[in-house]
């Protein structure tokens, strides 16, 4: 599968343009889906000097990506040519529903279970509404 990844708060907390802390777990699921022969795009909105730093960050913790902000390493990119990427999947954490945890991603990767994500994040968001209801009618019978 062609897995497009993102970098700031993603696998590193958001520090932008810096680089943040590295997020648990990160470089180890991504290396092990690079073992699983997912092939792994760099996907990010960092360019020129900001993007070699990502990369080489990836790169001294192991991380090789097939591509950074392109389909294939020799595709050329100009103002003319929109950057959208053929992946199969998107790992952001700008996610409709949040980042999952790097756990959750592996397990529904390797289970061949992605398409389920908006499935969780539905219920998850409808158990939320329901405990947000049973909150608000106490907050007003009894003023809390």
């Amino acid at each position: 599968m062609i897995i497009a990844v993102d970098f700031d708060g993603t696998i590193v907390e958001n520090a932008y343009p810096k680089i943040g802390k590295e997020i648990p777990f990160a470089i180890d699921t991504l290396l092990k889906l690079q073992e699983d022969r997912h092939q792994l795009i760099l996907w990010t909105c960092r360019v020129g000097s900001e993007l070699d730093a990502a990369v080489e960050f990836c790169r001294k913790r192991g991380l090789e990506f097939y591509a950074c902000n392109k389909n294939y390493p020799e595709e050329k990119c100009d103002r003319d040519t929109p950057r959208k990427l053929t992946a199969e999947l998107f790992i952001d954490d700008r996610n409709f529903g949040g980042m999952p945890d790097w756990g959750v991603i592996y397990a529904k990767i390797k289970n061949n279970d992605a398409n389920t994500f908006n499935v969780d994040y539905k219920i998850e968001r409808e158990t939320k509404q329901k405990e947000n209801a049973f909150v608000r009618i106490l907050k007003f019978f009894f003023g809390r």
